[in-house]
């Protein structure tokens, strides 16, 4: 492989001058250019990238962290951060975190040694002040979950009023005994979904029953299942339910259908995200669409602009409410 000192002989040029002709540089003649250019071709040089990077103390790699990556959710959101990435000359990295503290500080610890340009996060168990103080030196961007007290930006969606507008729909279709299946609300979508079910109840006059809210700690389906056998088995049986996640709201489908109910006659189901599977299910499941491709594009031009030292603002997205067979 050719060397830029060769390209350099060959051009009749300097090396700093072939360096200036392959970093764009405005200060190089035009017939000098076009001469470098050619001994670039006749030799076919590629320059070093990495050394590129070292160079500008660059890696051109971003970070992006998720808890799992066997949530469907994700998948959306990580085609549109590399797309932008890659049109934008930077490539991702994939972090599953596991919410394990020690992962976490491996993949912090990438920044900091400069392996990795900036990070794009989307765990919301990651110690939280451990990001606020990464953050204070090192470009970092929430996606889908983020910190209402911190100084970070982010992208995301108006939770409560996307969960408020689900309800007030079953509601409006005559259900009044609507349970709630929800993730743990240590994170803040569970608990802004939980503000916008409530609220929803509260401009009905309908009192919220303890009984048809179910809490689970893993966002899978088996978790929506379990949960949906629980509020079967009470003796005053809902007649919808509105999960926080569509993985959820999938698994409750399955038990209702395992128990011999029709959805939406007997119970109707509203699920959350728009995963590809949402429209897979039978019946189809009514569902709160994130705008997820786009959260990811947005997210990665945030953190490219935050890693060139530009101002950027954080922001809420439309979401919409998919009505199919299921209500």
């Amino acid at each position: 492989m050719a060397t830029i000192q060769e390209v350099a002989k060959k051009a009749g040029v300097s090396v700093a001058t072939v360096s200036r002709v392959l970093n764009n540089s405005h200060t190089v003649k035009e017939t000098t250019r076009f001469k470098v250019e050619q001994a670039i071709g006749a030799l076919n040089y590629a320059p070093s990238v990495l050394g590129r990077n070292l160079r500008n103390s660059e890696s051109r790699l971003l970070l992006v962290l998720i808890p799992s990556i066997s949530n469907p959710f994700y998948t959306e959101i990580i085609n549109g951060i590399e797309d932008t990435a890659i049109h934008e000359g930077y490539n991702i990295m994939l972090c599953e975190t596991d919410s394990n503290p020690q992962r976490e500080a491996i993949y912090f610890n990438l920044v900091r040694n400069r392996m990795a340009d900036g990070i794009i996060l989307m765990d919301p168990t990651i110690n939280r002040n451990n990001v606020l103080q990464l953050a204070e030196t090192h470009p970092i961007v929430q996606c889908s979950e983020f910190d209402k007290e911190g100084h970070i930006s982010y992208v995301s969606i108006n939770n409560e009023l996307a969960a408020y507008q689900a309800v007030k729909h079953l509601i409006k279709i005559g259900k009044r005994k609507i349970a709630f299946i929800n993730s743990d609300e240590k994170f803040l979508y569970a608990r802004e979904r939980k503000a916008g079910y409530e609220k929803a109840f509260n401009e009905y006059d309908m009192s919220v029953e303890a009984k048809w809210m179910y809490n689970i700690q893993k966002l899978n389906f088996e978790s929506g299942q379990q949960a949906m056998r629980t509020l079967l088995n009470q003796a005053d049986r809902p007649d919808a339910v509105f999960a926080v996640s569509d993985v959820l709201a999938i698994g409750a489908l399955k038990e209702i259908h395992a128990s011999g109910l029709n959805v939406p006659n007997d119970i109707a189901v509203i699920g959350f995200d728009k995963i590809s599977f949402s429209n897979m299910t039978y019946p189809t499941l009514t569902t709160v669409s994130q705008p997820m491709y786009r959260m990811g594009c947005i997210s990665a031009t945030m953190i490219i602009k935050k890693i060139r030292g530009e101002k950027v603002e954080s922001m809420l997205l439309e979401h919409e409410l998919i009505i199919r067979e299921s209500t």
